[in-house]
């Protein structure tokens, strides 16, 4: 059954809904969590609202744990604490903010890490004990250096950046952080996708207009400026998750402005930290 014709229910204050032939407490669920971008009590409020998960679950993160938001910090320990206390899977992706810090690692980036709109003072601030930044607020010359440098970063958090996968599968889809890659005509499956990073970076409308295949779950692109016309999921709220035939948004703004979003899989239940 696909995402079009099944139908998305959602997931209210902890109680989830379901679809024909299914229990909420049926193991082997997958939880898509989209991009947090800091905002540590969006996350909260969601995991605080999904149902309790057993060990045969599955959590997804789909990356861009950092910038923008207060708590980059915060949220990265929230995830890393998820991974170690094992009660679950967690699988946690690689985002294009995480790959582009290891870039600024790597070798400096400076037309990353300079843009206020990217977020990366406040991701710096949020592991160095700083005060967030407004919003177009410059570092200060002691800044500079750490920041254009990502120096700041503990080493165990850069260990952990580079361990990220760039993709997933399991029964219910494939999971990636910005899309896939079409090459003649056809969107390669991530395995054989060269260089991986492309599945990073990768803004397409063209893929959510056209892909046709195995579900994909994918974050990155903010609804918000997604086709409405193409998404059967509440199309009059251009902020709430997009859903296409085979392809699902789950980017909804969190530390941006917006809130977050987790799709569970197989019974396509939508849930959120807005109230």
């Amino acid at each position: 059954m696909t995402a079009a014709n099944a139908g998305l229910d959602r997931g209210e204050q902890g109680q989830s809904s379901s679809i024909a032939g299914y229990s909420p407490g049926m193991p082997g669920r997958t939880f898509v969590v989209g991009d947090i971008h800091g905002d540590i009590d969006a996350l909260r409020t969601l995991f605080a609202r999904l149902p309790a998960m057993v060990a045969a679950d599955t959590v997804v993160f789909l990356g861009d744990y950092l910038d923008r938001g207060a708590h980059s910090a915060e949220v990265i320990g929230f995830v890393r604490a998820l991974e170690e206390q094992g009660r679950f899977s967690v699988v946690c992706l690689r985002g294009n903010h995480e790959d582009a810090w290891l870039r600024v690692i790597d070798g400096g980036w400076d037309e990353f890490v300079y843009p206020p709109g990217n977020g990366c003072l406040a991701a710096m601030r949020s592991f160095t004990g700083g005060i967030p930044p407004q919003d177009d607020e410059r570092p200060s010359v002691d800044e500079i250096g750490p920041l254009y440098l990502g120096s700041f970063f503990p080493k165990d958090v850069i260990a952990w950046m580079r361990g990220l996968a760039y993709f997933h599968e399991d029964e219910h889809g494939i999971y990636v952080h910005a899309g896939l890659i079409e090459r003649d005509g056809v969107f390669a499956h991530p395995r054989d996708t060269t260089p991986r990073i492309a599945l990073l970076w990768t803004r397409s409308e063209e893929f959510f207009r056209n892909y046709r295949g195995k579900r994909v779950v994918v974050g990155h692109t903010v609804t918000e400026t997604l086709p409405p016309e193409l998404s059967f999921h509440t199309p009059s709220d251009p902020s709430d998750l997009w859903a296409g035939e085979c392809v699902v948004a789950i980017d909804t703004g969190a530390g941006k402005g917006g809130f977050l979003t987790a799709l569970e899989l197989p019974a396509l239940v939508v849930w959120e930290s807005r109230s």
